[in-house]
């Protein structure tokens, strides 16, 4: 598993946090699992940010307010944020390509969006897991899972090789340009634009742009004496000024201003 702060803007500001792998037989179908916790004071927030990674999420998700539910969370073209208050908790997985099939035929209508998704049954199962005491989050993982791996059936050849799409563009810093994804893939690039819009809703371009912007982000939040050109070439990018002009398309500021606000002392 990755680190588990990457994608996190400010780690040191979240509530209780924890990401978690799958059950083994849906490892196949989650990248992870996700649980934040909170039990915030009266009259006071906290925000998430968030640079997502380029991937659909199912969350099942309460609070004090409402009843669970069950959300379906679309891959992102921004940085996101989302203000805690009050009490809650959120299930969330990750999904890898194979299980996308199995609960939209077109992610990318779900860019930047989260819809709710009817899984009758689901959001008490997890509900029950969360409240169960010590050992929760696991009981909640594996109910999750279980919920999927019967939802998605049995992943065929089309499906593993999506992941291995995915796989590539997110964790091979190689990998800079979708023609190089097609080659190690042994497809064409049209074909490999068609498998990422299917399963993810984004071009290839766009999930190696969001793995180097993630990889940046980290690197200049947990690296105070990291030259901003070095971190520029080290991930690919032509200039500085190309690095910089990503942060502000995506997260709307700049490397140096990123840097100050972190805090890596406090992470």
């Amino acid at each position: 598993m990755v680190d588990p702060t990457r994608g996190v803007l400010y780690p040191a500001r979240l509530p209780q946090f924890h990401r978690l792998p799958p059950t083994s037989d849906a490892a196949d179908l989650v990248e992870w699992c996700w649980i934040p916790e909170w039990d915030i004071e009266p009259g006071r927030s906290s925000r998430q940010e968030l640079v997502s990674y380029p991937a659909l999420n199912l969350v099942v998700e309460s609070d004090a307010v409402e009843e669970p539910r069950v959300v379906l969370s679309g891959a992102t073209t921004r940085a996101t944020s989302r203000d805690l208050s009050g009490r809650g908790w959120a299930v969330g997985a990750l999904l890898r390509p194979a299980a996308v099939a199995a609960l939209t035929e077109a992610p990318s209508a779900l860019l930047d969006r989260v819809e709710p998704f009817l899984a009758p049954g689901l959001p008490e199962a997890v509900a029950r897991a969360m409240a169960s005491g010590e050992g929760h989050r696991e009981r909640a993982v594996a109910v999750l899972c279980a919920w999927l791996r019967s939802r998605v059936g049995e992943v065929a050849a089309p499906a593993r090789h999506a992941n291995a799409m995915a796989q590539l563009l997110m964790s091979d810093p190689s990998v800079r340009t979708p023609e190089q994804a097609a080659a190690r893939l042994a497809v064409s690039v049209r074909t490999l634009q068609r498998m990422a819009h299917r399963h993810v809703g984004l071009s290839p371009a766009a999930i190696i742009r969001r793995r180097r912007l993630q990889e940046a982000a980290e690197r200049i939040r947990t690296d105070p004496q990291a030259e901003l050109a070095g971190v520029a070439v080290e991930l690919g990018y032509a200039d500085q000024a190309h690095l910089a002009n990503d942060f502000r398309a995506v997260l709307g500021f700049t490397p140096s201003s990123y840097r100050s606000a972190a805090d890596p002392g406090r992470s």
